[in-house]
């Protein structure tokens, strides 16, 4: 909601009516917030008004008092409503000073005050995200974590598997080691008996000869 220069004065009003000082914070605070810069040229203002209403005016003197000096008095009062008057325009002049300065160091803090709360803002929303990054890697880090967890237990399976292989292989290897031996005793053995009916079968052919021999002889 805009803040309007009435509102500003209402407020003011108020805190000045409850002996407060109105100040810019306690003004903003008043109001819900707002911009220093918008807030303080509305307050400057008032403030000069309430200056203004403040001044003591130099009224003629009475109607009667101004009979009885009509000749006397006359020229002592024109001198001392002049120097009250070079008085009050010295005053006036160093009042406008004053708040001429004031409200150029008001107008300073008001700009450096809303570039505080511009960059108070933009630090909330950089932690914002940050915080929601950090969330996300958190996120993702769990994540990992779990694959993690299933492929060391896959790798786990895994090597005891290799182990049950290489078991196994040894175990057929130890059988085709014996197989092999078996079957190199078996062929020595059919060597050797080959060899045996080898030599037998020329025995048994002379023994043949010699009986047709024998048995030719009576004619």
């Amino acid at each position: 909601m805009a803040i309007s220069k009435d509102d500003v004065f209402k407020v003011a009003d108020a805190i000045d009516a409850a002996g407060q000082s109105p100040t810019l914070a306690a003004v903003r605070k008043a109001l819900g917030g707002g911009s220093f810069t918008t807030i303080s040229q509305p307050l400057n203002e008032w403030k000069s008004r309430k200056i203004a209403k403040e001044v003591v005016h130099r009224d003629p003197p009475p109607a009667a008092i101004h009979d009885q000096l009509n000749e006397m008095g006359l020229e002592i009062w024109s001198q001392a409503i002049g120097l009250a008057n070079a008085r009050l325009d010295a005053e006036r002049q160093a009042l406008d000073e004053s708040r001429a300065e004031i409200e150029a160091a008001t107008r300073e803090a008001s700009e450096m005050a809303d570039q505080v709360s511009l960059e108070l803002e933009e630090t909330r929303k950089s932690v914002a995200a940050l915080t929601e990054e950090r969330a996300s890697l958190q996120k993702a880090i769990e994540q990992l974590k779990g694959e993690l967890a299933k492929v060391s237990e896959r790798a786990a399976h895994a090597e005891a598997r290799a182990t049950e292989v290489t078991y196994r292989v040894e175990d057929l290897n130890t059988q085709l080691t014996r197989v092999n031996a078996q079957n190199s005793d078996l062929i020595q053995a059919l060597s050797q008996r080959g060899q045996g009916n080898t030599s037998e079968k020329p025995q048994a052919q002379g023994d043949a000869s010699m009986g047709l021999g024998a048995g030719s002889d009576p004619a």
